[in-house]
């Protein structure tokens, strides 16, 4: 018997482990999910800023978004390849503004610094106060509200530029005419105070919808010079200098800023606070 059991095969007990269900498949699924529910509110939020910002807001958003970095274009006044040691030496001739020759400059070609960095850094916050000032008159009162409307204002490298376009069911002008309505008299007689702050020059564009291409008679080069006419004429009578308007400029339908070229936005006058060197 004790020889029978030395001799035995040893015993292999086995335990299999029984896993219940179809196990863990991942949760991969739940990112998607997370990354779709946020798409569809950031998408939704989108449509409402859309719908409760004014066309000057939504502007001034996505100028918040596209960042430009400042770069001086103006030479400065260090030493060596800096460009000189002052931008008035007269040794040295400047990449922008009034340079000198180096020998027996004339009273013509003399350095004399009219547009050195600080005047154009003035004259830039000069036309951004500007246009603060402007902004905030919509929120005097109901009326001025309502006018202001109108209008949409931007600092480019023109200048000023002050944007009054006709608003579905107000329009600046009688039909197709160059007849101003009462309230672009109002208008005018509000841009007048807000550019008296200012001695910068003025100029005036007329832009209008387009026309069917079957008419005879497209009125649009003519209207467009009209009006702008006829809103020249409107800020003298609010008291701008006559000096100041540089020009009057009709570009009929060329450059229109809706979609669909015959909609009533492409209807709109541009008064341009005009840059010193423009």
């Amino acid at each position: 018997m004790m020889a029978a059991q030395g001799n035995a095969a040893p015993v292999i007990i086995r335990r299999k482990k029984i896993i219940a269900g179809g196990g863990h498949h991942g949760g991969a699924w739940k990112v998607a999910y997370a990354d779709f529910v946020t798409a569809m509110m950031a998408f939704f939020m989108l449509m409402w800023l859309l719908n409760a910002t004014t066309e000057k807001q939504r502007k001034g958003i996505a100028d918040y978004f596209n960042p430009t970095i400042p770069v001086n274009r103006i030479s400065g006044g260090g030493d060596g390849s800096f460009g000189g040691d002052s931008v008035l030496s007269e040794q040295t001739l400047a990449q922008n503004g009034t340079g000198a020759s180096a020998a027996t400059p004339t009273e013509e070609s003399r350095a004399r610094g009219e547009t050195g960095p600080d005047d154009a850094a003035d004259e830039a916050a000069k036309l951004a106060e500007l246009d603060q000032v402007l902004t905030a008159r919509s929120g005097e009162s109901m009326t001025m509200e309502r006018l202001m409307r109108h209008v949409v204002t931007k600092v480019t490298d023109e200048g000023l530029v002050i944007e009054i376009f006709d608003v579905e069911g107000q329009a600046l002008f009688r039909g197709d005419s160059a007849e101003p309505d009462p309230q672009l008299a109002a208008i005018a007689a509000v841009l007048v105070q807000v550019m008296d702050l200012a001695t910068n020059a003025v100029a005036v564009n007329g832009h209008v919808r387009g026309y069917p291409v079957t008419m005879i008679d497209n009125p649009a080069w003519r209207l467009s010079v009209d009006r702008a006419q006829a809103m020249r004429a409107l800020l003298q009578g609010a008291g701008l200098d006559a000096a100041r308007v540089q020009r009057v400029t009709g570009f009929a339908d060329r450059k229109t800023v809706a979609a669909n070229p015959q909609a009533i936005r492409n209807n709109r006058l541009e008064v341009i606070l005009l840059r010193r060197n423009r």
